[in-house]
């Protein structure tokens, strides 16, 4: 095999591997999604506005809550079916893990 066709064959193969986070990323919860902004659903904790969400306790987000199947980065919840939610995100169903 050329050099030519050797660098073709290892950019198809390098190809999938690019596109998966960009897929992944299109895949995660926005704060504007209509189910999200009806759980007032914040994909940092951190921002979560404690007047419009009295709720949310300090520390609280996704990875410590039951509902939560995930990694330190993002996760399922049933709550958001078929698209993942991130790690350090919060919404008002939040049900710490016991």
């Amino acid at each position: 095999m050329g050099a030519a066709a050797q660098a073709v064959a290892a950019a198809a193969k390098a190809a999938p591997a690019a596109k998966a986070p960009a897929a992944a990323a299109a895949n995660m919860v926005k704060d504007t999604d209509p189910n999200a902004i009806a759980l007032q659903y914040y994909s940092d904790a951190k921002k979560v506005d404690v007047k419009k969400s009295p709720k949310y306790k300090k520390g609280d987000d996704c990875l410590n809550c039951a509902l939560y199947k995930g990694d330190a980065k993002q996760g399922d919840c049933p709550l958001f079916a078929g698209k993942k939610v991130a790690a350090g995100a919060w919404c008002s169903a939040h049900a710490k893990k016991a």
